[in-house]
């Protein structure tokens, strides 16, 4: 595992520290590199919802579409 070392202000340095000690972190690091996954994962998504809105649709999105989708979100649900 590589090494970064940050500088931060005392208030974000506070709050670093308050968030590993609230939250269940062992140290700053691990806090830090939660983030950083969370910050990925909101980066593919924002490009997949993108992909999506511009890509054209395979079927009609109408109501049967959305009944269809809560009843196979349902059924996913119950294992």
């Amino acid at each position: 595992m590589s090494t970064m070392n940050i500088s931060l202000p005392e208030a974000l340095k506070s709050f670093v520290d308050e968030q590993v000690a609230h939250r269940g972190f062992g140290t700053s690091s691990e806090y830090v590199r939660e983030l950083i996954r969370k910050d990925q994962d909101r980066q593919h998504l924002r490009q997949l919802l993108l992909d999506g809105a511009g890509s054209e649709s395979a079927a009609p999105v109408d109501s049967a579409y959305f009944d269809d989708l809560r009843r196979r979100a349902r059924g996913s649900q119950a294992g």
